[in-house]
């Protein structure tokens, strides 16, 4: 099994979870790193993992998702100055500790997760996916695990259809039908998650429903009766959705599974990394029971 960790959600808790007064010896915020440090470092001494990835965001105007429609994830605030400065140590942190990271100019995390999950189930390999977003339920195939680490229990295939009412194979026609506000992406107007799942489980897909829509007025669904005519207005924007709610899966990431093999943390690199950052005994000492594990 590879684990593959959504490394933005994991930093913005840290961000927000630990004692801002952290600081290197110029000055700069340290807090989210040290935090995220841990976090891994918990995990891979939870899981010891053979194969793992650690995948970024880069935000950017010029994303593929923000060309195809401007307003997606424009509700959401800048991160703090002092928060951007330590993804790029995070990304450092993963070197030292011999996990391979990523991140893709134009996409985002959850394609870089898609793309390996999908190079690695072509070789027989489940994949773990440590997140706590919602969207990476699409990616979910029997034996896969979707798990926040450190927060929620664990989500096996089948409980994707129990806790959302949709196969994860729908996941995202069922978001492109709902919507999704954390990236505002709007939906059908007065379909709700609710008659989005129903929708998804009498048809098998949006290209399915759409060529069905007159089937919709037969479906035991409040308000089927006009809700054909409603999705047929709004087509065009629904099928601009699942667009951006559908996780790529094919970027030439140039790495094969030896790639993601986890090495040996490098302890001389990692000690001096925490020089720099003004850290003391907690994070060498895990370093130091890393470095013990076997690696791939």
């Amino acid at each position: 099994m590879i684990f593959l960790v959504d490394a933005s959600v994991y930093v913005f808790r840290a961000y927000h979870s630990m004692l801002p007064d952290m600081r290197d010896r110029d000055g700069n915020s340290t807090h989210a790193v040290f935090g995220f440090a841990r976090f891994l470092g918990d995990l891979i001494e939870r899981v010891r993992p053979t194969h793992m990835a650690v995948a970024f965001d880069q935000r950017s105007k010029e994303s593929y998702r923000r060309r195809l429609f401007p307003a997606y994830k424009a509700n959401r605030e800048r991160p703090p100055e002092d928060l951007t400065q330590q993804f790029g140590r995070c990304r450092e942190l993963c070197r030292h500790l011999g996990v391979a990271e990523f991140v893709y100019p134009e996409y985002e995390a959850d394609d870089i997760i898609g793309t390996l999950a999908g190079m690695m189930r072509a070789s027989g390999e489940r994949s773990a996916y440590i997140t706590r977003d919602k969207d990476l339920a699409q990616l979910m195939r029997d034996g896969d695990v979707l798990w926040d680490f450190g927060a929620r229990g664990q989500f096996g295939y089948h409980d994707i259809e129990r806790h959302y009412g949709v196969r994860p194979e729908r996941f995202a026609d069922y978001l492109a039908l709902a919507g999704d506000e954390s990236d505002n992406i709007p939906g059908v107007p007065g379909v709700g998650h609710r008659t989005a799942a129903s929708l998804m489980k009498a048809f098998a897909s949006l290209d399915d429903l759409y060529e069905d829509l007159d089937g919709v007025a037969e479906l035991k669904i409040r308000g089927a009766g006009t809700l054909g005519a409603r999705l047929a207005e709004h087509r065009e924007s629904v099928f601009l959705a699942r667009r951006l709610t559908r996780i790529s899966c094919d970027l030439p990431l140039g790495v094969g599974a030896a790639g993601l093999a986890r090495r040996k943390p490098d302890l001389p690199g990692l000690g001096r990394f925490y020089d720099v950052l003004g850290f003391g005994p907690f994070l060498r000492q895990q370093g130091a029971r890393l470095a013990q594990l076997p690696a791939a």
